[in-house]
């Protein structure tokens, strides 16, 4: 074929075309044509080598290439259809968390949650020698719900106070975050729903006890709290009743083994209480809130006060093992904390500063669970046949539990005498009574 070229060529041509073949253009490869950013054709390429030939093998063994070419639009369609679902699930999610923590802050979470505790801690102590596990989740459940709406209730009635003061004026109502009728509507639901649940999980008891104390939690405590200081005294019996409670929805009845815990609750109130409205005097004087410390200027009545509600903690301990609810060991923790507690009441009495009064509610908020989880580390599961031995129990029954029969309660009494005398617990080493006011034990 070059012969045939050669004869045909002018000899110019012919070195034209050897230099040609010599040095060929460079080739456009179909892959340098796809990801080119320039869309013009190189005028010294030849026409020919700058048409891509993409073949079937080479496009299946790039799937990325072929999306680029000839799927964008499927891809575009379903990054278009992922984003409206991101959108339609934006503008659902922001509502809910708006009114969810609403919901949380109406109901003070963190406070019904220690309301919960107390509660359950009663329950635990009202079981025998089994706690039922389900009725004590059932129990707690519908003591949150009630809480829960006699603090949004509480939140309802002093909108306007709340308003007023620094520490309560990014609340839900008074930043007009949820409305009155919502916050009133979202309170008798949590209300009703949990007094019905303490009543069918339970017993009419329990669910009696809930709906007193949101009564008197919402319609009697909180307007005192603008009319007279014993709004402070009416608030102890509210915080002493979720134990009773408790107590109440495991036994089924109230005896006097079950005023343990509610008596810490309200005696510890008084320090805990005072110690708080010491510290946020102003704040209550702006609010409109009628509390003992602001007719005490000097502080000396609020200090007393306190110190003395701490005594009266100090012998709750021993009356817990008198009566058989703890062993022994319990009488004499629970009055070393007693006594550290009313050491910084005895400090905020002698010299009363904001440290003082910040010391002391600190100490309050650690005595309450300390004692709470002695009693329930030193219970005594046959406590129930104690308080049924010495008579203590009251004439407050649930007429669903049946008395017992009186051989099996005479049986229970011997055991109980014996076991008694072998036991030897701490306090019983001691040459007097722990509490000088006290009757010395018999052992």
């Amino acid at each position: 074929m070059w012969q045939i070229t050669r004869r045909h060529l002018s000899p110019s041509k012919q070195t034209h075309l050897i230099s040609f073949l010599a040095s060929p253009p460079p080739i456009t490869t179909t892959t340098s044509i796809i990801h080119s950013s320039s869309s013009s054709i190189p005028i010294s390429q030849p026409y020919s080598s700058t048409i891509p030939r993409i073949s079937s093998s080479s496009v299946q063994s790039n799937p990325d290439d072929s999306a680029k070419l000839g799927f964008g639009i499927e891809r575009t369609g379903r990054e278009g259809l992922g984003l409206g679902v991101e959108r339609v699930g934006g503008d659902l999610v922001g509502p809910v968390w708006g009114y969810g923590k609403c919901y949380w802050e109406l109901s003070k979470a963190k406070l019904s949650m220690l309301v919960v505790a107390t509660s359950g801690t009663g329950y635990v102590l009202g079981s025998g020698h089994t706690i039922d596990l389900s009725g004590l989740c059932w129990t707690c459940t519908g003591t949150m719900m009630v809480a829960a709406a006699a603090n949004s209730l509480n939140q309802v009635f002093e909108v306007k106070n709340d308003a007023k003061m620094k520490r309560t004026q990014n609340r839900p109502l008074p930043s007009g975050r949820i409305s009155v009728s919502h916050a009133l509507t979202w309170a008798s639901a949590v209300g009703i729903v949990g007094t019905s649940l303490l009543a069918s999980k339970a017993n009419m008891l329990a669910a009696g006890l809930a709906a007193s104390n949101l009564f008197l939690y919402a319609f009697l405590y909180t307007p005192l709290k603008q009319i007279h200081p014993v709004n402070t005294w009416v608030g102890a019996v509210v915080g002493a009743i979720p134990p009773l409670l408790g107590w109440a929805a495991a036994s089924g009845e109230i005896s006097l083994n079950g005023l343990i815990l509610p008596a810490a609750l309200y005696f510890w109130q008084i320090p805990h209480f005072m110690a708080l409205a010491y510290l946020c005097r102003n704040d209550y004087a702006a609010g409109g809130f009628k509390m003992f410390s602001l007719a005490d200027a000097s502080g000396r009545r609020t200090a007393l006060v306190a110190l003395r509600n701490c005594l009266y903690l100090v012998p709750l301990g021993y009356l817990a093992y008198e009566w058989g609810v703890t062993s022994g060991w319990f009488c004499l923790e629970s009055s070393l904390l007693t006594l550290a507690i009313t050491a910084t009441a005895l400090s905020f009495y002698f010299d009363r500063s904001t440290k003082n009064a910040r010391r002391m509610f600190h100490a309050s908020l650690l005595y309450l669970p300390v004692f709470m989880g002695g009693l329930v580390f030193h219970r005594l599961s046959d406590n129930w046949d104690h308080h049924m031995d010495n008579g203590l129990t009251t004439t407050v029954h649930n007429p669903n539990y049946i008395e017992r029969d009186d051989n099996v309660e005479s049986s229970r009494k011997q055991n109980k005498s014996t076991s008694r005398t072998q036991r030897r617990p701490p306090v019983a080493y001691a040459s007097a009574a722990p509490f000088p006011f006290l009757p010395a034990p018999s052992y």
